[in-house]
């Protein structure tokens, strides 16, 4: 349980951080005299928002790292993979980022289920390669028959392995832990940092910037799950934006792969407005949009405050929109189930050159999206930042053809 946030008087100006704590607030480490240039910066916006709106810094910083969930899970891993050395000033970096459908909590029991426990639709590793050039969004089929290993729950129980089962039971069972076990040992990619987000911190942050661009060929009429999208380009919000990335009846025949498809393009644009139409520049939206999203993220204690994950953050400002792709790793339909999905023998490739820090070609990876490119937005693409990698032509993977952007519901 959180202690409640500190009351504290409205400053006047930075000096004021250097004010006594709070005596309620939890004891931390002392910081490190080095401090990190984008940690300043990002420390001097909090300061420079909470003078503007009339928040306390203090309040507001504390507030905003109050709401983080912030987890352990080094103890609950095992045999984990080494990182490769590789070339470059810094070191590549893997997040794997975790949907949680759990209907505890306000605002998440959105389609009236019953019963505790969480579950994951949603699996993405992200990759940022080590020269920061590119980043590669990696979507994992939650119907993929796999082996899972054992795993290690909080108590330090062991949770036995299955064979040939389902992707997103392991998160079921034992949560993120053994979801992230279960991604090492099959794929010998090491997770960096990782992170859960809920459905109403989802909802919250489309809302805080305005809305997304979505394109919609067809009207999605599943009204028997209470989703009804009109066809046309139009921007996306709350309740509407939530619908559009969970629906999987209506549109692809069912399919798992057609809504991470659609995942993928709404993540794309998404970052496509904030980067380009300075959505965030506004405090109000800025204040809304980390409001709601770390409301919505449990995390590692790497990521315990909202500075690290601004540092994180501050990693994709040289890559350039083109070169923040999305795919799905490649599958095909299981001989044993058509409702089910196997990797095909491209998925270890592709997972080799994550782990080597190597780019991916289009002999292994194809339909993707970038979002520099996203598929039937009105939007002019976005300018490649100077000093930007250009990439070579026919090398890279090849973006999604018409008729997969149709499967998925998306406009080509």
């Amino acid at each position: 349980m959180r202690a409640p946030d500190p009351k504290v008087s409205v400053v006047s100006g930075p000096e004021q951080l250097s004010a006594q704590p709070d005596p309620r607030a939890p004891k931390r480490r002392a910081a490190s005299s080095k401090r990190h240039t984008v940690g300043k910066v990002v420390l001097a916006a909090v300061v420079v928002l909470a003078m503007v709106t009339g928040l306390s810094v203090v309040f507001l910083y504390r507030h905003l790292n109050a709401n983080l969930n912030v987890v352990d899970l080094v103890d609950q891993l095992e045999d984990r993979p080494d990182k490769f050395a590789v070339s470059g000033p810094q070191e590549p970096l893997n997040v794997l980022v975790m949907g949680s459908d759990t209907r505890e909590g306000e605002g998440n029991n959105i389609d009236g289920l019953t019963g505790g426990g969480e579950r994951s639709d949603t699996t993405i590793l992200l990759h940022v390669s080590a020269d920061r050039s590119r980043a590669y969004g990696i979507s994992i089929p939650r119907d993929s028959m796999v082996d899972r290993p054992d795993c290690t729950n909080a108590d330090g129980e062991t949770l036995p392995g299955a064979t040939y089962t389902m992707w997103n039971g392991a998160f079921s069972i034992g949560g993120p832990a053994c979801t992230i076990q279960q991604f090492e040992q099959l794929t010998g990619v090491l997770v960096d940092h990782f992170v859960v987000v809920d459905f109403e911190g989802f909802k919250g942050m489309v809302d805080a910037i305005g809305g997304v661009e979505v394109c919609i060929p067809e009207t999605i009429d599943d009204r028997a799950h209470g989703i009804y999208l009109e066809a046309g380009t139009r921007k996306l919000e709350g309740q509407e934006a939530l619908n559009y990335v969970r629906e999987r009846y209506a549109v692809s025949g069912g399919s798992d792969i057609g809504r991470m498809k659609r995942q993928q393009a709404f993540i794309a644009s998404m970052a496509h407005s904030v980067v380009t139409a300075g959505t965030l520049a506004r405090p109000d939206h800025l204040i809304r949009f980390l409001d709601s999203a770390t409301k919505s993220l449990t995390v590692d204690p790497e990521l315990e405050n909202i500075v690290k994950i601004a540092k994180l953050g501050y990693q994709f400002q040289d890559i350039g929109l083109d070169n923040i792709q999305f795919l799905t790793i490649p599958n095909q339909v299981d001989p044993n189930d058509p409702n089910k999905l196997v990797w095909t023998s491209d998925a270890a490739k592709v997972w080799k050159k994550i782990a080597r820090d190597e780019p991916l070609t289009s002999r292994i990876v194809d339909d993707v999206i970038s979002a520099g490119q996203v598929p039937g937005s009105t939007r002019s693409p976005s300018p490649r930042p100077s000093g930007s990698p250009t990439k070579s032509p026919g090398k890279g993977p090849s973006t999604a053809d018409a008729e997969a952007l149709a499967q998925a519901g998306l406009c080509a």
